[in-house]
């Protein structure tokens, strides 16, 4: 039965009415939403709900969106992922594969070594070269050295190329396949070259090199398309370019991104030789991995850690760190330990201790903050730290004095209606509020900068050691100030 639908107007010409030959429909527009799970998608989940042939649930997963695919080889055990990956295309497996996430990707390159390297090596010079590099950094050794001599020449050349280079660098980043033609060549030889080139990524920009492969220039497709066909490239292509060095910092890289806007900037070496160039979507890739990792260290967290990581793993990242948490989270303890006869004369000062130092705790992390995203964009130097550490200072400082006569007030009034006789103690914990918040404040700040100075992380450990100093300090200064006004305020 045919579905019913409105009828068309009369005076509306149909297909066949036109020049009185019929012409095709033209086939309607269907615009999705990315959010949505495709047809594709909920297939193969209806698929992994039973026992399926493995070639079916290949075929399935070669018809997904290669994101999709890796999030349902992610969803795999390691072993059935590799057998998947042996059903597909080399091009989509290579595809998939690069979309998984690190840990779990080399887990199943581990799995396809052990049954056919050729394959897997076949894959990773099937993907982005850029790609196929950064899974090799996270694998061991002998997973890489299982896989370079299966590839090409020419391929395990510039794999060793990649490799060599600091997976946090500039030449960590960026891909060597990119679109190059002479400087030399007319307009109609670029675009003969260009039609038979090979890059692993659309790029916006195509790069201009003299004899020597030296960087020259660099040239928009519009720019291209509206040349005369007998114009020498060297005459048209933009001579102005901004070029990085493999050795920078992916920190640099992303801030010289975010500040210029740009879309992509080629790398090269010493001698001004184009080595490859490092796309946006490069820098927002790791953007979010120097995130991750700032987050991680922070805590004292490995850096390479992830949820998928194995127990060992985990456990050899955390336990240095939190064994260097409980010698500091110590000395707060001996701090307390030597107010021991005051806090058994004025059971209060035990509940009024953690708010106040959670309360420089927490001021302290709010400065840290702050100051770890000026450090990455690169707006924090000599000439504004001590203004910033002022003004941090400042902040804590009069904070600390709002929380102070609150919390003081708070206390008084209590003690006032209990009439226990201890209202007096207020002023002490409007004192201590005061100068714990700015120790926070300012310890928060100067933190990260003197780790940098040091030439360390500054995100490293920096909550353990911020807590250390908050607590230790704020025990301090508020049993310290009960203990020395004691007595005037008959306190004791």
């Amino acid at each position: 039965m045919t579905p019913e639908r409105e009828s068309e107007p009369e005076d509306r010409p149909r297909s066949e009415d036109v020049g009185g030959e019929p012409r095709p429909t033209p086939p309607s527009t269907v615009i999705e939403n990315p959010a949505e799970a495709s047809a594709e998608d909920h297939r193969v989940a209806r698929l992994l709900q039973h026992t399926i042939d493995l070639p079916i649930l290949a075929s399935a997963v070669e018809a997904q969106d290669p994101a999709d695919a890796a999030d349902t080889l992610e969803a795999l055990d390691e072993g059935d992922a590799a057998d998947v990956l042996e059903e597909m295309e080399v091009a989509n497996a290579a595809e998939a594969l690069s979309h998984m996430v690190g840990p779990l990707a080399v887990s199943v390159l581990e799995d396809l070594v052990e049954e056919d390297s050729a394959y897997a090596a076949a894959l990773l010079e099937t993907m982005a070269s850029d790609d196929a590099a950064d899974l090799l950094q996270l694998a061991p050794d002998e997973i890489t050295d299982a896989i370079l001599p299966r590839m090409s020449g020419a391929g395990r050349l510039a794999m060793q190329r990649l490799l060599a280079y600091e997976e946090d660098t500039a030449g960590g980043l960026m891909t060597p396949d990119v679109l190059r033609i002479r400087e030399e060549m007319t307009v109609i030889e670029a675009v003969q070259a260009i039609r038979v080139a090979e890059a692993s990524e659309e790029m916006h920009s195509i790069f201009v090199v003299d004899a020597e492969g030296r960087l020259t220039g660099m040239l928009g497709y519009r720019r291209l398309v509206i040349a005369g066909p007998d114009e020498r490239i060297s005459d048209v292509c933009d001579r102005e370019i901004a070029a990085i060095p493999p050795e920078l910092d992916r920190e640099t890289v992303a801030i010289e991104f975010e500040k210029y806007d740009y879309l992509v900037l080629p790398v090269v070496d010493g001698e001004g030789r184009l080595l490859g160039a490092v796309t946006v979507d490069d820098v927002l890739g790791s953007i979010l991995a120097e995130g991750t990792e700032d987050a991680q260290m922070m805590v004292g967290a490995g850096r390479e850690e992830m949820v998928f990581s194995s127990t060992g793993e985990k456990l050899r990242s955390r336990i240095p760190w939190l064994v260097v948490n409980l010698i500091t989270s110590s000395i707060g303890a001996i701090v307390v330990f030597q107010f021991e006869g005051l806090i058994a004369e004025i059971a209060i000062l035990a509940v009024l201790m953690p708010v106040i130092a959670n309360q420089s705790g927490n001021a302290g992390q709010q400065s840290l903050a702050v100051t770890l995203r000026g450090i990455v964009l690169d707006q924090v130097n000599s000439k504004v730290a001590s203004r910033l550490l002022l003004r941090e200072s400042m902040v804590g400082a009069i904070n600390g004095l709002i929380a102070g006569i609150l919390v003081g007030t708070l206390i008084g009034s209590i003690s006032i209606i209990s009439g226990s006789g201890t209202w007096k103690l207020g002023i002490v914990i409007a004192i201590s509020m005061t100068c714990s918040l700015t120790i926070g404040t300012f310890t928060g700040t100067a933190l990260p900068m003197l780790m940098r100075r040091l030439g360390a992380d500054p995100a490293t450990a920096s909550t353990i050691f911020l807590t250390m100093v908050t607590d230790s300090l704020s025990f301090l200064i508020f049993l310290g100030t009960a203990a020395s006004l004691s007595g005037w305020l008959g306190l004791a």
